[in-house]
């Protein structure tokens, strides 16, 4: 790899110093649809739930960089070849992964854009920047796409045992404070091979993996699927989709001009065009803060009233179930609602609403995690595993939950 003239190195509190590798990443990094990301929460509202988890998504680019270093190294010991520009389009494409997440995440993708995904605006973003930068983006679009040759490359950017998934791990067990999502990623890195072009994991590495999934599939339940946590991201999916209806309908509300033309305008993929992306890389959580700031001042009883909850964490009241509730049940919880405020059903809909919860640590359907015997022969690990039933893991779980408000505090001002 080509070095920096000066060298550029990043302290941070999970692996120590990160070196940059080369001169394009660098630039990359300090360009401004990247450092955006230091303003983007890594984990959305989960700090209501867990206040150390205040770290970011430029941190955890930056993570699973690192090990994608590691990766490489690793791959190059055992003979694997991969070109000096694989391996720079490798780094970029695990760098810029998550560049398309919006303020708080994952909430703008099921509220002010319509059905756009943060891995489809991930792709824009590349796209743009490859203009940018003379079309030195070209290769780690096409792993970061799966439309490269060597599908390995494909696997470590995006895949069950990728370095997105080794750090986000690793990170948000740190942050968080929850020790049973710790995984030792340099380790089941060191076992990382390449057979018939595909990712495998050397034999002696399957307890390693065992862990890993156990922890991924803990970590879901405990942190990312953390009842308060969902319920904070689904207020936060209502005060902008609601904030968006009453845009619609011509009310003019104080937001920054970024979030106002997205509340103002309908945008889908078709219509992403390069200024609507320029539009979007100056959103961040700042915008969304600020602007629920202004609207629990507004006269909406809905908008007023989930910007309070937010801000001041006064959220509603979940119950969780393996049943989906009855129908009935949040007729009649809509219906306490409508009388003691005075309120339409629709609007009590924004205070009363089910939804269920999904939990797959493993799928065994495609892209298994493949062992590698000592007789060369390859095996998917859930059948090779004789310590932990990792079938069992493969099956998704499903619950369901209900939000309503709290009965015994009169949390809401008409």
């Amino acid at each position: 790899m080509k070095t920096l003239s000066k060298l550029k190195i990043i302290n941070d509190p999970i692996y120590g110093f990160i070196t940059i590798p080369s001169k394009l990443v660098f630039d990359l990094m300090e360009h401004k649809y990247f450092q955006r990301l230091r303003r983007i929460s890594q984990m959305g509202f989960s700090y209501i739930v867990y206040p150390g988890a205040h770290h970011t998504r430029f941190h955890h680019a930056l993570g699973a960089m690192f090990l994608m270093q590691k990766a490489v190294q690793a791959l190059h010991s055992k003979g694997v070849v991969i070109s000096e520009k694989e391996e720079e389009a490798l780094y970029i494409a695990i760098l810029l992964h998550d560049i398309g997440h919006g303020p708080f995440s994952h909430a703008m993708e099921n509220s002010i854009v319509q059905n756009v995904s943060h891995e489809q605006i991930s792709l824009l973003f590349m796209e743009a920047l490859n203009e940018k930068f003379n079309k030195q983006l070209t290769l780690a679009i096409k792993i970061f796409r799966d439309e490269h040759p060597r599908k390995f490359l494909h696997q470590l950017v995006s895949g069950q045992l990728d370095m997105d998934r080794l750090d986000y791990l690793k990170r948000d067990s740190f942050y968080t404070g929850v020790p049973e999502g710790t995984v030792n990623a340099q380790r089941l890195i060191a076992m990382l091979n390449v057979k018939n072009d595909g990712l495998v994991v050397e034999e002696k590495g399957i307890y390693s993996v065992e862990n890993f999934l156990v922890a991924r599939r803990l970590m879901y339940w405990q942190v990312y699927l953390h009842k308060t946590g969902i319920v904070a991201e689904q207020l936060l999916v209502r005060v902008l989709k609601r904030a968006k209806q009453l845009s619609e309908k011509g009310i003019e509300l104080p937001a920054s001009d970024g979030l106002r033309f997205f509340l103002n305008h309908n945008i889908n993929i078709e219509n992403f065009s390069e200024e609507v992306l320029d539009t979007f890389s100056k959103l961040d959580d700042y915008d969304i803060i600020s602007a629920m700031k202004m609207w629990v001042g507004n006269k909406d009883f809905v908008l007023k009233n989930l910007s309070k909850m937010l801000l001041n964490r006064d959220l509603l009241k979940v119950k969780v179930k393996t049943k989906p509730f009855p129908i009935q049940k949040i007729k009649e919880e809509r219906a306490k609602l409508v009388e003691k405020f005075n309120i339409s059903e629709e609007e009590a809909s924004y205070f009363v609403f089910t939804g269920k919860l999904e939990n797959q640590a493993y799928s065994m359907e495609k892209d298994t995690i493949n062992l590698l015997k000592k007789n060369g022969n390859i095996i998917d690990v859930a059948k090779a595993s004789d310590q932990l039933n990792l079938e069992a893991l493969s099956k998704s779980v499903v619950k369901y939950y209900l939000c309503y408000p709290k009965n015994n505090k009169d949390s809401y001002r008409g």
